[in-house]
């Protein structure tokens, strides 16, 4: 982690060097519909047209209404059919998943030589704490017992199969993903620089969906109109803590730390009014008017009101399950919550992603800032891992500062 973190404070400099022709285009783009939603296609065919996208390059598919499918039928259903498609768009580096396609990919299957490893390390476990009940209490089965939980730990977390379906699609045309845990996305800014992206085999994938078209429409509507005079209005970064004084940190005070450098970097442009927290509480509501950007923790499924969002806003949550449905109307996580009330982007997992698995907020949010790519290509340069639980809904190709006068020629401020 900490040779990510050397890696990331130099995001300014690789933001200064990145070519504005870098950004994403509308020719190298194709959208993913669900031909058994009906209102799918429609979307689909508006978006084509709003932005300038080729009609050659929609991809109907066959598919369940429902948010969730499992991984046999992602397989045949979504992963060989988009594939096969994609032989023939060979320009296409960007998918869109519209309305109707399934948000996520539930697997709980082991395969035999996982379920002999976590049998035995189980019944290690048992024969262990059987043993300690009758001996007297020593320091070394103490310590032994919580090792072995611990490796049980993260024996479950490295069989886990669960992902978002647009995670997924990231590496659709790359052999042999594994389907348990992450895969290192070779995209990430600490693993790769901003502008050496054209041998990769990786796809941007963005989704357009929400609780319903109507919020569909209006983010799609609200990217573009936003285009033209740009974003204005109140970031708000809610830390946890203050900034670290110790230069080596991880976890939580990593992705901390990141927010106070993504408030610092917003600051130093000078073209938002910035407003940052770090007294371990949250917004209360009502508390930020005027909310262009957001990035704070921690308040697990449990939307807190406090943002009057600006039209064409962008932010998100950092919490464990935050973009589990866009449909359940009786949910208040962050995601389907902050789309209802009018933001034109988020990003949240579908399941426990584990806090490393965020997109930094000082790189997505200083390239975002900096205005030169794409929503897609900020979120991909900032997020470290692939087939796994992440999703990012919003236009593809939105551009919320690419408007502000003089901003892409001015030099990205490193912290």
């Amino acid at each position: 982690m900490s040779q990510w973190l050397r890696c990331v404070v130099v995001m300014g400099a690789l933001v200064a060097m990145a070519p504005p022709a870098l950004a994403l285009s509308s020719s190298e783009v194709a959208v993913v519909f669900n031909r058994s939603v009906p209102v799918s296609e429609v979307l689909a065919d508006e978006y084509l047209s709003l932005r300038g996208i080729p009609a050659s390059q929609k991809v109907g598919l066959f598919l369940t209404d429902k948010e969730t499918i499992d991984r046999e039928t992602y397989e045949t259903e979504i992963a060989e059919p988009v594939r096969r498609k994609l032989m023939g768009m060979p320009r296409v580096r960007c998918l869109v998943t519209m309305y109707g396609v399934p948000l996520k990919v539930v697997d709980h299957g082991l395969t035999p030589a996982e379920k002999k490893a976590h049998v035995l390390l189980m019944d290690e476990i048992a024969a262990l704490e059987k043993r300690r009940a009758v001996e007297p209490v020593q320091k070394e089965g103490g310590e032994a017992l919580k090792r072995l939980e611990q490796k049980l730990t993260q024996m479950r977390r490295a069989h886990d199969k669960n992902a978002s379906v647009d995670s997924e699609l990231m590496l659709v045309i790359r052999k042999g993903t594994p389907a348990s845990f992450w895969v290192p996305n070779p995209l990430f800014i600490a693993r790769r620089g901003i502008g050496q992206w054209g041998d990769s085999d990786v796809l941007l994938v963005s989704r357009l969906d929400g609780p319903d078209p109507a919020t569909v429409r209006r983010i799609m509507a609200d990217s573009v109109g936003v285009e033209q005079e740009g974003l204005s209005g109140t970031a708000y970064f809610d830390a946890r803590w203050q900034v670290p004084k110790t230069r080596e940190v991880s976890g939580y005070a990593l992705y901390d730390r990141s927010i106070h450098h993504a408030a610092h970097r917003l600051t130093a442009l000078g073209f938002l009014k910035v407003v940052k927290d770090e007294t371990g509480g949250l917004f209360p509501p009502g508390a930020c008017p005027d909310a262009a950007l957001y990035c704070g923790w921690y308040s697990l499924a449990s939307y807190v009101d406090a943002f009057a969002w600006k039209r064409g806003a962008v932010g998100y949550h950092i919490a464990s399950a935050e973009m589990t449905t866009l449909k359940n109307p009786s949910s208040t996580i962050w995601c389907m919550k902050m789309l209802q009330k009018g933001v034109a982007a988020t990003i949240g997992p579908v399941g426990e992603p584990y806090v490393e698995a965020f997109p930094f907020p000082e790189v997505f949010f200083g390239l975002l800032a900096d205005g030169r790519l794409t929503l897609v290509e900020c979120y991909v340069a900032s997020l470290p891992f692939l087939s796994w639980k992440m999703v990012l809904v919003g236009d593809p190709l939105y551009r919320p500062f690419y408007a502000k006068p003089g901003l892409r020629r001015r030099p990205s401020v490193v912290p």
